[in-house]
């Protein structure tokens, strides 16, 4: 079997079409890891999931979620067995590369407001100019309250963008290699030109600024405390003339988030707990409160523990030991256009499956989760048990290059993790690219792992 398509019947495409359909319309609105989170609270709650703390004791088949910081989510389905005998987890990130808004960003040059900016993540720079981009965020205020923004995907709203130098007068800058041919400090935005009349000095910044007073009861000195973050404008959209592929903004991580919210949904009362969680910073090395290095997960465990009546430290350790996670992050999709940086029998197609990742890292396998043989060999039965189409592959050729996960993160825990994700195109791009019968795949994967994995 070539592809995951060949396999499928009318039926089966009409449910890979509809499926995707449903992812493509969330990515849409879930481009930050605010967002996502606030829509996948949403979503948990309209399917029968309950906070946290609403809980006294868990029992076999109650449904759980609880958010940290607003940047991270995690959901539970309490299973049979008690959780320090194991459960299985599904981890993945949702940040994606971006450029945020400076704490100081707004300044006037030339007749001409600007937004000064930091880029987030590992991004070709250059693939950020001359594109409509939209502002996401936060401004949280000195009273305590908190104002959403968000400008440029609702239908009719103005965007803002990065310009770039003419071909015309180009020809200095395109000596330049890709890695400076837009340098960090350029990567401002175009946010206003109009002046406010009477105003002798940074007329356009005074304009603007009553604007954003007017429209959203804020002020310059507010910018302390926000987190504003530039994405790319637009809706997510079928690519392909099939229709076989989606193009998108936030693919890396969110299409494996997506779908393992999607496959823990369908879990009803498993033998094991299975549990799903949705870190952030993972593209800046998974730091902080809300990242994978954080304490959250483990003190959810403790706490879902201790409502089972366990409460020694070495229930903890035993949970550890006796569980099985998933580290599901996307892979360097093969592109025949860029042969030279794949080793074509250990690469992701587009089209073949679910990926695994035995082991990601950098040339030497270095900063790598490296899973163990014989835990392979267990995802290997479940998948096949379960008619679940999978590929293995590598992060692009050995002396190429090479990326991480979260999942030797979670693994220093003495849990068996691997990696298990979609291919992507384009990666870190501000359009991503991935196959809509790999989406499904996934999906299908992850419901399997919950559910069978023993």
């Amino acid at each position: 079997m070539k592809t995951v398509w060949e396999k499928l019947d009318k039926d089966g495409v009409k449910a890979v079409m509809d499926f995707n359909e449903e992812y493509r319309q969330f990515l849409t609105k879930s481009k930050t890891e605010r967002t996502f989170v606030t829509n996948t609270e949403a979503f948990a709650l309209e399917n029968g999931f309950k906070s946290f703390d609403s809980f006294q004791e868990l029992k076999a088949g109650d449904r759980v979620y609880v958010v940290n910081r607003k940047k991270n989510i995690m959901m539970l389905v309490v299973g049979e067995e008690p959780m320090n005998k194991g459960v299985n987890v599904l981890g993945a990130h949702i940040d994606s590369p971006r450029m945020d808004l400076k704490q100081k960003p707004l300044y006037e040059k030339d007749g001409i407001a600007f937004f000064d900016t930091h880029y987030y993540g590992g991004i070709k720079k250059y693939q950020w100019v001359a594109r409509p981009l939209a502002l996401v965020g936060v401004v949280a205020k000195k009273d305590g309250t908190v104002v959403d923004i968000n400008i440029g995907d609702k239908p009719g709203d103005p965007v803002v963008g990065v310009s770039d130098l003419l071909i015309h007068l180009a020809q200095k800058q395109l000596q330049k290699t890709g890695a400076t041919v837009i340098e960090g400090e350029k990567l401002d935005l175009t946010v206003a030109s109009r002046p406010k009349k009477e105003v002798e000095e940074e007329a356009v910044k005074a304009f603007l600024l009553d604007l954003l007073q007017e429209q959203y009861g804020i002020d310059e000195e507010d910018f302390l405390s926000a987190e504003i973050e530039v994405v790319p404008a637009g809706e997510a959209r079928d690519y392909g003339l099939d229709r076989s592929m989606i193009l998108g903004y936030g693919h890396d991580d969110k299409v494996c988030a997506y779908t393992s919210v999607r496959a823990i949904n369908e879990i009803k009362t498993p033998k094991r707990t299975s549990v799903l969680i949705l870190t952030d910073k993972e593209e800046i090395g998974s730091v902080g409160a809300t990242g994978a290095h954080s304490d959250f997960f483990e003190h959810v465990m403790v706490r879902a523990l201790e409502k089972q009546g366990f409460t020694k430290m070495t229930d903890l350790y035993d949970l550890y030991e006796n569980s099985y996670m998933l580290s599901i992050d996307v892979s360097a999709g093969y592109d025949s256009n860029y042969a030279e940086a794949f080793e074509a029998r250990n690469s992701a197609y587009l089209g073949k499956g679910v990926c695994f990742n035995k082991y990601t890292g950098a040339r030497g396998k270095s900063g790598s989760n490296d899973a163990s043989a014989e835990f392979m060999a267990k995802v290997r039965k479940v998948m096949d048990e379960n008619d679940v189409v999978f590929q293995t592959a590598e992060l692009g050729a050995v002396d190429v290059g090479g990326g991480g996960t979260i999942a030797y993160i979670l693994a220093e825990k003495n849990m068996d993790v691997i990696d298990a994700g979609i291919a992507v195109q384009n990666m870190h791009a501000p359009d991503e690219v991935v196959s809509k019968v790999d989406v499904y795949e996934a999906y299908r994967a992850y419901f399997a792992f919950l559910k069978d994995m023993q």
